[in-house]
């Protein structure tokens, strides 16, 4: 019987100080628990910074550096003639290209008027010529019921479509037409520049944290 009596209360004494270790972690354990926490963010800030890098890179180099280097001129469509394939707000990056070399249904940009400034972006859906025997270009907006009244002169071409951003032109727009240029440069000194910052600091960020820890040690 006293066996018994002494063996009894031992047990919930036992239990009890592992309940205390358990409600109370040791400050250790909190710090890690913390670092880990503090890391996982950190790993999601540096993902999220690189893939903004990455769509400024990629912006800069579709809406500016290739049309730059390729010779291209930049519009915006602003009807809906070509609506099927390309919405109101479509940035439209038009390419030089022989006369000779347009095709039937090429897309071009032309003057609606030669020596005028307005400018118009149609399929070429067939040829023609005027009397003196010059080729010419019928045209026709996809969404229209029928083709342009007036034939396209060599003279009038601007380019062929090389490639289109949907939805991008509306910002060309608010820059302005004039300053467009002037805009385009800031634009890609501002993009590479972001982009530059962004590598620097990811590839920073991990010597950095390498630096203290071993002094620590």
């Amino acid at each position: 019987m006293a066996a018994d009596l002494t063996a009894g209360p031992a047990f919930p004494a036992r239990a009890s100080r592992k309940k205390s270790r358990s409600a109370n972690p040791s400050p250790s354990d909190a710090d890690a628990s913390r670092r880990k926490g503090t890391g996982a963010w950190a790993a999601i800030g540096r993902i999220l910074s690189m893939s903004a890098m990455l769509v400024a890179l990629f912006a800069a180099v579709v809406l500016i550096v290739i049309p730059v280097a390729t010779g291209s001129q930049s519009y915006t469509i602003l009807t809906k003639s070509m609506v099927q394939k390309f919405p109101t707000g479509t940035f439209m990056v038009m390419k030089p290209v022989a006369f000779d070399e347009l095709k039937y249904g090429d897309v071009i940009t032309f003057q609606m008027y030669s020596g005028r400034p307005d400018v118009d972006t149609h399929r070429i859906v067939g040829f023609g010529s005027t009397q003196a025997g010059e080729k010419t270009l019928i045209t026709k907006g996809d969404n229209n019921g029928a083709n342009d009244p007036e034939p396209v002169r060599a003279i009038q071409v601007k380019g062929k479509l090389f490639y289109a951003v949907p939805y991008v032109g509306f910002v060309a727009n608010a820059l302005g037409n004039a300053d467009r240029g002037t805009w385009t440069v800031l634009a890609a000194v501002g993009l590479i520049g972001y982009g530059a910052i962004t590598v620097y600091k990811s590839v920073r960020k991990p010597r950095g944290s390498k630096g203290p820890a071993g002094a620590v040690a």
